[in-house]
């Protein structure tokens, strides 16, 4: 896999486990690690997004 790839999808997956989180417990991880700066949880949540839009890419590599 190149590194991109890798990349895209550990972030991927870590988006998942946040929404996990919320969905479970009411617990936002994002939020209590950067919420004292919301600039930096908007580009955490920003590059969570564009991992997801790399991550279709992936459908048209499976047969």
């Amino acid at each position: 896999m190149k590194m991109l790839d890798m990349a895209a999808l550990l972030i991927g997956i870590i988006g998942c486990l946040n929404w996990g989180l919320i969905g479970i417990a009411n617990f936002n991880l994002v939020n209590f690690i950067f919420g004292g700066i919301p600039f930096l949880e908007m580009i955490i949540y920003l590059v969570v997004g564009l991992s997801g839009i790399y991550l279709f890419s992936f459908f048209s590599k499976i047969q």
